[in-house]
């Protein structure tokens, strides 16, 4: 893993973590509004909730999805579903601004062709976190994940193919882009709590966009 967290002044540029790990800084900035409003309409359809680990506890961010698959979790585990549970409608069309942002970041680390069927929404308030996990719910493992990041600073902790491999800390900052797939597809990740702060656009949280290939 490179340990270099620092962007220049430039503009956006590429850091390549491993094989098939990439960090684009700053890709996401030039566009944070669009995406922003995008998110918001998104959400006016499909509100963010907290939902339930299999183990019924609560979680910490508040999750809601758009594209053809939306991903939830309750009682009966983690999933894919083509409906909201909470309205039973399709979740909403996953807005052209997303789909072309997670496109060009794939394409920019080298995963060209990624057509994303399902966009997880997570909205992190202070305190916030993710625990350790591998995303593997989908059906075909070839595609990549695409993150991006805005909103208040993530230390990102990217791990191995085996829970009690080692992680790297990686900051994330607002319009930061990350992208792993390949050999790098199933490494653990998750998120350290957020710690609190105040952002220009989005005040006191984080909103991170993971786009899939699910189905």
């Amino acid at each position: 893993m490179s340990g270099s967290l620092f962007a220049p002044d430039d503009g956006p540029w590429i850091e390549r973590l491993s094989v098939g790990a990439a960090l684009l800084h700053g890709w996401a900035c030039a566009d944070d509004v669009r995406l922003l409003e995008a998110v918001d309409a998104v959400a006016a359809q499909a509100p963010l909730r907290a939902m339930a680990t299999p183990r019924g506890q609560s979680m910490s961010v508040g999750t809601t999805s758009c594209g053809d698959w939306g991903w939830v979790s309750d009682r009966h585990g983690y999933r894919y579903s083509a409906v909201d549970p909470e309205t039973g409608h399709p979740w909403p069309v996953m807005p052209d601004p997303l789909r072309a942002l997670a496109q060009g970041a794939a394409a920019a680390a080298g995963f060209a062709g990624f057509d994303p069927d399902a966009c997880l929404i997570n909205c992190y308030l202070p305190g916030a976190r993710m625990g350790l996990h591998q995303d593997k719910d989908e059906r075909d493992f070839s595609a990549p994940i695409v993150s991006v990041s805005l909103g208040l600073l993530a230390e990102f902790l990217l791990g191995g193919l085996r829970r009690a491999d080692k992680s790297a800390r990686i900051a994330l900052l607002h319009g930061d882009v990350l992208v792993w797939g390949g050999p790098d597809r199933l490494r653990y990740h998750g998120v350290r709590p957020v710690q609190a702060g105040s952002h220009p656009l989005l005040g006191a949280r984080r909103i991170n966009l993971t786009f899939r290939k699910a189905r």
